[in-house]
């Protein structure tokens, strides 16, 4: 049966491929179209069939009656995974994460050292504090890989908490250098990523006691960056075409410092900018990979002009520097118009190059906030309040209500009556409007500043759950608009995904109106059309060479 369905899935590889060779890459619902009228198809009941079946399961994605996983774990989808991963040119990850992205493999011999050494009770203790009591023991790759996988319900503050198993094998030079070697090789051999821009963090002193690592202190800045450089440069020797850009990450949040040395963060923030200066004016061979930072974390709280004050100056000296600034923003947020706020204000403050995530100028405001009165309304009606510091309890404290009394009986749970209820709808309906205008005037701006925005719709769907599903991701509405756009997996072991899976999410979520092509210039960064018409010829050729010589 398993290699029935390998010869299947090889089978629809091949007329994929030749197919979107010979339309130069169009829509994967004209695709699999043209492909169903062939002759060809229709004497191939078994192929035929796996078409029409998929193209009946994409038809039922769009209506919510079908779900991602069935999806991605269908012979055709295999097929298309197959076709992005023999692209001739491979893919620029945009966005990853260290910490999240080492797999169980790396972790597991590195962390049963640490579990067998004289601190064990130490390490221990500290997974459970993180992880529960359940975790320990750890006695297998298998048990690891358990700890490190985001559950299905889990939110954005536990996704954080979860990266901590493999902080606590990167404390020193040596580790920093075998990750970066295991993550390159990982990527481009399973999923053809030839690029990678890492996201790091530079420095892990914290006063928050649950990210404290025991024995980083050991590790200097210097260890983290040269470690890292090492470990790609080798991978690169083996590959010549391979490259890599390492993006130090700096947490945004205000206790997110090293209290005990510093004052304040921006103090922390400052001291930490000139230690990055001094390593590349001591290693001037890495000013070509070390020419950007990001800032990330959790940004619920940090809004406001003076949430960005505190690390202005410090970005400042860097662009000065010739860094580019890149931020996660408008990933998380208290209420839909602080989330456009904390992006306005990035921009204007901080003056950034590249918006990481952005989900704050993708949703729309008329769902966004109908959907949320319809919840609102239903609990209501039970005459339930809202949880304090829920995302509908943020989001009606933010509304300017004409009638204040209506507002606090919708958090009180009290029933409205059917005239409260219009005067609710209203209230709903300007909000709406409002935030509507603020978020495109800066998303324009964005355009017009040539911004770039990273998407990342797994990250996006799993951590905020602002919008429905896939489908609803804004990367086609971007692309429309004409953002300059990428894309990125984040925390890709964590998520339990990867670059070419989100490649397909991207293609399945909007299948009538995104092109293939654009996609795989989106992800390749490669804009010459021609070119990669080409490419796609070259593919052909290559895959029906195979398939002769089979």
């Amino acid at each position: 049966m398993h290699k029935k369905r390998e010869q299947l899935v090889a089978q629809l590889e091949v007329e994929l491929v030749k197919i979107i060779s010979e339309t130069n890459g169009i829509s994967l619902s004209d695709t699999l179209e043209l492909l169903l009228q062939s002759v060809k198809m229709k004497e191939n009941a078994l192929v035929e069939k796996s078409l029409l079946e998929f193209n009946h399961l994409l038809t039922g994605f769009q209506i919510d009656e079908v779900d991602i996983t069935t999806l991605l774990t269908h012979p055709v989808a295999e097929a298309l995974f197959g076709f992005f991963k023999s692209f001739p040119i491979p893919y620029n990850e945009e966005h990853i994460h260290l910490t999240g992205s080492l797999n169980a493999e790396f972790i597991y011999p590195r962390l049963k050292k640490l579990l067998e050494g004289e601190n064990k009770e130490i390490y221990e203790k500290k997974i459970k504090d993180v992880y529960g009591e359940n975790s320990i023991p750890i006695n297998s790759i298998d048990d690891v890989d358990n700890l490190i996988r985001l559950k299905d319900g889990e939110q954005f503050g536990k996704y954080l908490e979860i990266l901590y198993l493999a902080k606590l094998v990167l404390i020193d030079r040596k580790a920093h250098e075998e990750a970066a070697y295991h993550m390159a090789h990982e990527l481009y051999s399973k999923y053809n990523v030839g690029q990678i821009r890492l996201k790091f963090t530079l420095s892990r002193s914290t006063s928050i006691e649950s990210e404290k690592v025991p024995g980083i202190e050991d590790i200097t800045e210097e260890d983290v960056v040269l470690g890292l450089y090492d470990g790609f440069k080798s991978f690169q020797k083996e590959n010549p075409f391979f490259k890599f850009y390492l993006s130090p990450s700096f947490r945004k949040e205000s206790n997110f410092f090293d209290s005990v040395n510093y004052k304040t963060k921006q103090d922390h923030f400052i001291a930490q900018v000139n230690s990055l200066l001094k390593i590349l004016d001591k290693h001037t061979f890495l000013k070509d990979y070390v020419s950007e930072v990001d800032t990330v974390g959790d940004e619920k709280e940090l809004y406001r002009k003076v949430h960005f004050k505190e690390m202005k100056s410090g970005l400042r000296k860097l662009q000065y520097n010739g860094f580019q600034i890149r931020s996660h923003h408008g990933e998380t947020w208290k209420t839909l118009k602080k989330g456009v706020q904390s992006v306005d204000n990035a921009m204007n403050i901080w003056h950034l190059d590249t918006l990481e995530h952005g989900l704050s100028l993708g949703i729309n405001p008329n769902f966004y906030y109908h959907s949320l009165m319809q919840r609102v309304l239903e609990k209501n009606q039970r005459g339930e309040g809202l949880k304090e510091n829920s995302q509908e309890f943020n989001e009606i404290q933010d509304m300017e209500w004409y009638d204040v009394s209506i507002r606090e009986k919708v958090l009180r749970g009290t029933p409205l009556d059917d005239e409260e209820i219009t005067s609710f709808t209203k209230t709903k309906f300007h909000t709406a409007r409002e935030v509507e205008h603020y978020q495109h005037d800066v998303l324009n701006r964005m355009i017009n500043k040539q911004v770039s925005l990273v998407a990342l719709p797994s990250s996006n769907l799993k951590l905020t759950g602002c919008f429905p599903d896939y489908k609803d991701h804004p990367f086609s509405w971007w692309e429309k608009k004409g953002v300059n756009l990428g894309v990125g997996t984040d925390n890709y072991i964590t998520l339990s995904t990867n670059f070419i899976q989100e490649m397909l999410i991207l293609l399945f979520s909007d299948p009538i109106n995104l092109k293939i092509t654009k996609l795989l210039m989106v992800s390749t960064k490669e804009n010459r059309r021609p070119f990669i018409s080409h490419l796609l010829w070259e593919l052909r050729k290559s895959i029906i060479s195979k398939t002769i010589d089979s």
